[in-house]
């Protein structure tokens, strides 16, 4: 269920809990609440409404970001890779690639590619970093916790790092976390698997991090803090 507030969309969810949730979630401040099952509209509107001030306050806070410009991929633009920021230098070839030299990321591509193209290699690319590691940290935190997932995949996302269906046990994770330190990784990683014994964000769930992982506050907001992709 959505509702419209002051102009703020905001997703309702109704779950099996007893009290009400709001968050105003990273990158781009969406609002979701959550709410008891058998709550009515009138009742969550007025609390979402007696909220709008803080609401209003987070979604700006997001908004004034840091955001990366738009990108059309050329030499002399920034990239990140793992927290660390490199310079791209274009070379042009006919077999597309991508070599990280010193403080470089040298693109080779076809002289006439396009904006698009050159985006989708770099994606593709970051794709590849991030899979290699997944493979790597997954396993780790799979051990520590004792839960595992059925399946894992990457997404490219504008509005979460990560998210996980936890009746299939599949965690998906945002291609922009190849951009990060890998600590950002490694916490987005226990989040989602955090999940699959706990579904919601309560004192379980708090708990559960604090032993595994007991600096992921300040992990979460140093990744929530940094450069975004440029969004339309």
């Amino acid at each position: 269920m959505k509702l419209v507030i002051s102009g703020i969309p905001i997703e309702v969810f109704k779950k099996n809990i007893k009290n009400m949730h709001l968050y105003v979630k990273p990158p781009n401040g969406r609002v979701e609440v959550s709410v008891p099952l058998k709550m009515s509209n009138e009742t969550i509107e007025r609390f979402v409404r007696t909220k709008i001030s803080w609401i209003k306050k987070r979604i700006n806070q997001f908004e004034q970001q840091l955001r990366q410009s738009e990108r059309e991929y050329v030499s002399g633009e920034t990239l990140y890779v793992w927290g660390k920021q490199y310079y791209l230098s274009n070379e042009y070839g006919s077999k597309h690639s991508i070599v990280l030299s010193g403080d470089k990321v040298i693109l080779t591509i076809r002289r006439e590619s396009t904006v698009k193209q050159r985006e989708k290699i770099v994606r593709e690319w970051y794709r590849d970093q991030l899979k290699v590691e997944v493979k790597r940290l997954l396993p780790k935190w799979e051990k520590i916790t004792d839960l595992k997932c059925a399946s894992w995949q990457t997404k490219y996302m504008t509005s979460r790092w990560g998210s996980c269906n936890i009746k299939k046990r599949k965690i998906w994770l945002n291609l922009q976390l190849a951009k990060k330190p890998l600590e950002s990784l490694e916490y987005v990683i226990l989040h989602e698997l955090v999940h699959l014994t706990e579904k919601h964000h309560n004192e379980r769930f708090i708990s559960l991090m604090d032993n595994y992982m007991p600096m992921w506050r300040e992990i979460r907001g140093t990744l929530n803090g940094q450069t975004l992709d440029y969004m339309e």
